[in-house]
């Protein structure tokens, strides 16, 4: 098989930016070049590529592609720090993570190995039940999931447990939850989830409550230590991780609104049974660093 690198850099930019007019504008291109160059790329591989839709997305066989031309891409630039022709060069890595492990173990664990390494990150921060998608899709060579079964060409190493707590402010457990953590409260007072994708705070009401999802208020704040604002500040009430509370001097002031229920998620770490020396040594860093920050 031979790839023609502008086919495929034209297939790549037009899923990156989700239209053949702003692939084309990346480029410096027209979109019917562009558009002739995806199809040439069809034509080779003997299927349809990209959906034509709004936004454009990789076919089931365009996401396989563009899998492996990340990869390829990765392997590439390893070979070429290894052979010298860029002994400094750095290596880019796109990871799919989850917003609590980004704002809690991540950085913390791992930025010495980072810097070390010359690491360069494009991260994906999504709910940790979601990360799998982006790299089934291609969009990502490496993620942390809750998902246990890697898949095809995939290895999943588990990282270990984050744990969870229902928290809120006193001042909001005064208002609201006088009587404590009742149903007939909970359809009242508001919760602040991640985003509309994040189930941790529903499954909890759900299962302890017989609350579903809709049957009370909801804020949506993304981002682990704005969530935690929203909740520290009164806004409502939602799950933190317990790293996140044990790092927060304004911890202190926060209610646990069901002390003996936490919610334990396990973590797992998804990339590629085939990868570059560097990304095979950074993937052991990240799997060991997270063993150590979770249960």
């Amino acid at each position: 098989m031979n790839l023609n690198p502008k086919h495929t850099e034209a297939f790549r930019a037009v899923i990156e930016t989700g239209s053949f007019e702003q692939a084309a504008a990346q480029l410096h291109l027209t979109s019917p070049a562009i558009s002739q160059r995806v199809r040439a790329l069809e034509s080779m591989l003997g299927n349809a590529l990209i959906m034509r839709s709004r936004p454009a997305r990789a076919t089931r066989v365009g996401q396989r592609l563009l899998q492996y031309l990340k990869r390829a891409k990765l392997l590439e630039a390893d070979l070429a720090a290894e052979l010298a022709v860029q002994k400094d060069a750095p290596l880019t890595l796109v990871l799919a993570l989850n917003a609590d492990s980004v704002g809690t173990w991540f950085f913390p664990a791992l930025s010495e190995v980072l810097i070390r390494e010359r690491v360069l990150l494009d991260l994906t921060v999504e709910d940790q039940d979601h990360t799998y998608a982006l790299l089934e899709t291609g969009m990502a060579i490496g993620c942390i999931s809750s998902e246990s079964k890697p898949m095809r060409g995939c290895s999943a190493e588990p990282l270990g447990v984050m744990r969870y707590w229902l928290v809120a402010s006193e001042a909001f457990r005064a208002r609201w939850f006088p009587q404590g953590l009742t149903r007939k409260a909970a359809r009242l007072a508001p919760v602040v989830a991640y985003t509309r994708k994040d189930m941790l705070q529903s499954s909890f009401l759900e299962s302890r409550l017989g609350l579903p999802e809709g049957a009370y208020p909801c804020h949506y704040v993304p981002g682990a230590t704005s969530h935690f604002n929203a909740i520290r500040y009164g806004l409502g009430y939602g799950m933190v991780p317990e790293l996140l509370l044990h790092a927060s001097a304004e911890a202190d002031g926060m209610a646990m609104l069901a002390p003996t229920r936490p919610a334990d998620v396990a973590l797992y770490w998804h990339t590629w049974k085939v990868q570059s020396p560097r990304m095979e040594q950074l993937s052991r860093q990240i799997v060991a660093a997270a063993r150590t920050s979770l249960k």
